[in-house]
């Protein structure tokens, strides 16, 4: 991705959480220069990996495979004892975040306003490929059973939780979509299984300065 789509998405992005009524930390308005004077008392954003991650998964087509999320809070299980992680993300219309699954992590994933959440669920089989059996699945704390690769529907306020071990996919219909999620200790380097394997983080071109820092180009605190 270009550092120039990176800055325009993240304002875009931001626009898009405000008129959703959503605000942000104030870390995240920090441009790389601020983030030049820091000290210890930044040390959970840092080491936590708290902030913006735009990412097109290494599809060059970051409108049609990508995400943007702000990291609001999170743990670290090397570090502390906080057992849990907050985002918000912009997933917009068509815009397809890849099949994957979790080897640890649990979250709900929460349709908080726009248009409506779509996805596909496969239980992994033991080689990690995707079966054809139907998924058993809590929609709002309500256990539902749903065929494997269906399109599931998930309308303003509501929400389902992803257990280890369920691959997912999804997309906003519609209009763009705020979504939620609150789950256990997010680690993106090591907890993330992709069918196709991809890359998580984008490589940037650095076709003019950064605006903003991603959650993984903070510099080393003072």
């Amino acid at each position: 991705m270009k550092r120039s789509e990176i800055n325009r998405y993240i304002l875009e992005t931001g626009d898009f959480f405000t008129r959703h009524g959503f605000y942000l930390p104030v870390w995240a308005q920090w441009s790389p220069q601020e983030w030049e004077t820091k000290g210890p008392e930044c040390r959970e954003v840092v080491t936590n990996g708290l902030g913006w991650d735009i990412t097109d998964f290494g599809s060059n087509d970051f409108l049609h495979e990508g995400l943007a999320l702000v990291t609001l809070r999170n743990g670290n299980i090397r570090l502390d004892r906080k057992p849990y992680c907050e985002k918000i993300m912009m997933v917009r219309k068509g815009q397809v975040t890849p099949i994957h699954f979790h080897w640890k992590k649990m979250e709900d994933i929460i349709n908080r306003g726009g248009g409506e959440l779509c996805m596909r669920l496969w239980q992994a089989d033991a080689d990690e490929e995707l079966s054809d059996k139907p998924c058993t699945v809590r929609l709002d704390g309500v256990e539902t059973t749903v065929p494997a690769g269906e399109t599931l529907r998930l309308a303003k306020g509501r929400s389902i939780t992803f257990t280890p071990y369920l691959y997912h996919t999804f997309w906003a219909e519609g209009e763009d979509c705020l979504v939620g999620e609150v789950s256990t200790v997010n680690d993106d380097t090591n907890d993330n299984r992709f069918y196709t394997p991809l890359g998580r983080y984008p490589a940037i071109d650095e076709d003019e300065p950064a605006r903003f820092l991603l959650c993984n180009e903070y510099p080393t605190l003072k």
